[in-house]
């Protein structure tokens, strides 16, 4: 995996972490939600250039 598609994925899961945390922290439950579902983005991608990374080694 490039290392810069790497930093980018992960930016996005602790973006989406933080997002999910001021959701739950001010009770905005739509916040939350957007947080969660970056965050899962962020993991697939993750998943799918780790898996990429697997078939070409």
């Amino acid at each position: 995996m490039g290392i810069g598609k790497k930093s980018k994925n992960i930016g996005k899961i602790a973006e989406g972490k933080t997002k999910e945390t001021a959701g739950k922290v001010v009770g905005n439950e739509s916040l939350e939600g957007k947080g969660r579902a970056q965050r899962m983005k962020g993991k697939v991608k993750q998943a799918v250039e780790k898996g990429k990374d697997t078939f070409k080694h």
